[in-house]
């Protein structure tokens, strides 16, 4: 579990905290039918799934649709600006190691002007989990092609004749750079989807979870997501290699498998593997 290297307290006499304890009262305000409703309840289920005190968890995130949770979560929650959610969470997770640190983005935000921070985060192995709604356009500033929008998509008035540029596969790039656990699901398979965010919190060093999140406003195909997502095969994930394979000849819209579980150690601050607020506190002391 992601929360370095203390033990979890027992859970075994106190009440079970429910998925609502890690609601906020704020009302989300993303279109109706957009798939981040199902990411942000799949996160919740989770969080209570491992029974995590809300107070030792963490949410950050840059700019976009996506980016808002933190503001739907009850738990701690820091709004950073475009790009940067990646170095922001790294840095808190390697001060206070004893949080869990999920992160949150979208396609736009993590790819393209953070996507120097992923290839990095990637590399560095910080015990955290990030976790991509990836609709395939920008959608919070009115449906410009993001970095993983296919060529010819022509819907934007940017690119009416498509872009012409080969979409970007965040998940190669991730085995490339290093990434320690790495899976793709689909919003609309909610179980699933929650399954594999368990798994990806639990499993130590840095995790990417690509969330395939219809936009309806701007990608409304995307509605048939759910007619043509199906599940990867099993030997997409024997080995590093046939991840990679798996991933380079996929149309992208195979799902709900874990295609790699790495065993790299995470990166820690010397000092700081152990410890939480007090040892940050007494390395700063006059």
């Amino acid at each position: 579990m992601k929360t370095g290297q203390q033990t979890q307290p027992s859970i075994a006499h106190a009440p079970a905290v429910e998925p609502e304890a890690y609601r906020s009262s704020v009302k989300p305000v993303w279109c109706p039918g957009c798939g981040d409703f199902s990411v942000l309840t799949a996160i919740t289920n989770a969080l209570a799934h491992l029974q995590l005190p809300p107070e030792r968890v963490a949410m950050v995130s840059g700019i976009g649709c996506s980016s808002r949770i933190p503001a739907y979560t009850n738990v701690f929650g820091f709004h950073g600006v475009h790009g940067r959610a990646l170095p922001l969470a790294s840095g808190l997770k390697l001060s206070r190691p004893d949080l869990t640190v999920l992160v949150a983005g979208g396609d736009g935000d993590g790819f393209s002007i953070g996507g120097n921070h992923f290839l990095h985060a990637c590399r560095r192995n910080v015990d955290m989990t990030y976790i991509v709604m990836d609709n395939q356009v920008y959608g919070m500033t009115k449906g410009q092609a993001s970095p993983t929008t296919a060529p010819e998509w022509s819907g934007s008035d940017l690119t009416p004749e498509g872009t012409g540029l080969l979409a970007f596969q965040p998940l190669v790039i991730a085995l490339a750079a290093g990434a320690n656990f790495v899976a793709r699901c689909f919003s609309g398979e909610q179980a699933n989807l929650t399954e594999i965010l368990v798994e990806a919190i639990r499993h130590p060093g840095f995790s990417v979870v690509q969330v395939l999140s219809p936009c309806v406003t701007f990608r409304p195909e995307q509605r048939q997501w759910k007619n043509l997502i199906r599940m990867a095969p099993e030997s997409a994930a024997a080995d590093l290699g046939s991840a990679v394979r798996h991933l380079m000849e996929d149309d992208g819209l195979s799902i709900g498998r874990v295609l790699h579980r790495g065993d790299r150690k995470p990166f820690v601050l010397a000092g700081c593997a152990d410890g939480g607020l007090e040892d940050l506190e007494e390395g700063f002391a006059l």
